[in-house]
Parts: C-alpha cells; structure tokens; sequence
C-alpha cells in the first residue's frame, strides 16, 4: 500500500464519492498519480471508479470517528481556533458529536472555567480533565462508531440544561436542503441543543458544501436567524440564500 492509499479510502468512506480532481487537490499530487494509486484499490474491491470519480462500496454512513479525525485536519484546525476566539473563560456550552467539534473541544482546552453540556464521549473526556471546567455528559449507551449517546438519559440531560452558545457540525450541506446529517437522533439533538442555548455556531469545513441527491440524509432544524457559521473557505455563490440569515466567518 502506498503512503496515499490510506488518506484516499478514507477520503471516499468520508464523502461516499470524491472527484479525481478533488483527491489530487486534497493531497497535493498529480491526477496520473490518484489514478495510479486508485487502481489497485479497485482491483482489491475496496472502492469503484466511476467516470473521474472514486465511490465507497460501503453502505453510506458516516465513517469511524477516528477516521474522521484524520480528514481534513488543517482546515478543522483552523475552524477550531477560530470558534473558540469567540468563546470567554467561563461560558456555557452544548458541543455535538461532530469530528470537527472534537477539534474544537481541543482548542477549547486554552479557556478556564467553562460549563459544557455533550452527547459525545470524546468531546467530555477531552474537557472533563481541565482544571475548573464541570462537563456533563449527556447519555449513557455510546454509538460504537463515534462514543455518542442519543438514548433518552442524553436528551433528559440537555433539556436541563442552559448554555451561551451550542456547537454544532454537519455531514454535508445542500443549498436547498440546508445542513444534513445521516441519522434522524443526530437531527434531533441538533434541536434539543439549540433549545437550551442563546446563540449557534454551526463549525463546518469546505468539503460538506456540496449538493447532494444521496438518499436518507436527513435535514436539520433551521438554525437561529444570526447564527454564526464558520468554515475554512467562502462558500460557492450557490449558497447565498440559505446562508443569508446568517454570519459567515471564513477561518
């Protein structure tokens, strides 16, 4: 296997399809060289070429979280610096389960004091050591696949709660459609989460700004009129309605 054999099938179970030319972007290197590169996944069954395409042959879902950890980490990075700018020593938090928020809740570890409310095993155990934060971990049966909970202890706990800002992420995001995700509990959470809180922030990296026709992936709740969302590039021009009643700040 070679050096990007690993970075491109996680690319593909990440996205569920990705475009030659994007892979070549994402990894510096030639299109001859995804191509060559691609050819023995293809052979071993592990991912399908399309016309200037590579798909998953795996059910679409969204992939492990420690793989989605590795995707995309300079542009997560640097959303993370700049969510937790706006966040004080001291504030209340409801952080979701998102890859993109477990490098958010690493940034968060500068701040003192903070109150943070999270369905997600790693985004607790990440700020739950930090002198002076009390975290609360909402749920008790965690997903195999990422350490989140979504059985009723998780929501029963949001519920009680209140929270200066909730931290949300997204599986992908369609002009139309809005912000989506893959599983109807992870919408949901998304609603309890904005319930308890004063203001959003909806933390997002470039590649989720794509339509979609995929089936199954289901929208969430219309965030607050002046939400905040940050991402790492300017959205296409396709994007302006929906982003309108929003502030966009590109990190």
């Amino acid at each position: 296997m070679t050096k990007y054999s690993h970075k491109i099938e996680n690319a593909v179970a990440l996205r569920g399809s990705i475009s030659v030319g994007e892979l070549s972007d994402l990894l510096g290197v030639s299109d001859q060289t995804i191509r060559r590169v691609v050819k023995p996944l293809v052979d071993e069954g592990k991912v399908i070429k399309v016309h200037g395409a590579i798909v998953s042959t795996e059910r679409l879902a969204d992939p492990p979280f420690h793989a989605r950890m590795q995707i995309m980490r300079a542009e997560k990075t640097a959303i993370a610096a700049r969510v937790v700018a706006q966040i004080a020593d001291g504030a209340s938090l409801a952080i979701d389960t998102g890859s993109t928020s477990g490098f958010i809740a690493q940034a968060l570890q500068i701040r003192k004091n903070l109150v943070v409310v999270t369905n997600s095993a790693y985004v607790a155990s990440t700020l739950a050591t930090v002198p002076g934060n009390r975290v609360y971990m909402a749920g008790s049966q965690l997903r195999d696949h990422d350490g989140a909970a979504f059985d009723r202890l998780a929501f029963t706990t949001i519920e009680r709660m209140r929270a200066d800002h909730c931290i949300l992420s997204a599986s992908s995001v369609d002009p139309a459609r809005g912000f989506l995700t893959y599983e109807q509990c992870e919408a949901d959470i998304v609603e309890a989460m904005q319930g308890i809180s004063d203001r959003t922030i909806m933390a997002v990296d470039h590649s989720k700004f794509r339509p979609t026709q995929k089936p199954g992936m289901v929208a969430m709740m219309t965030l607050k009129a002046q939400s905040r969302v940050v991402t790492d590039k300017a959205p296409a021009s396709d994007y302006a309605g929906l982003l309108k009643p929003f502030k966009v700040e590109v990190a």
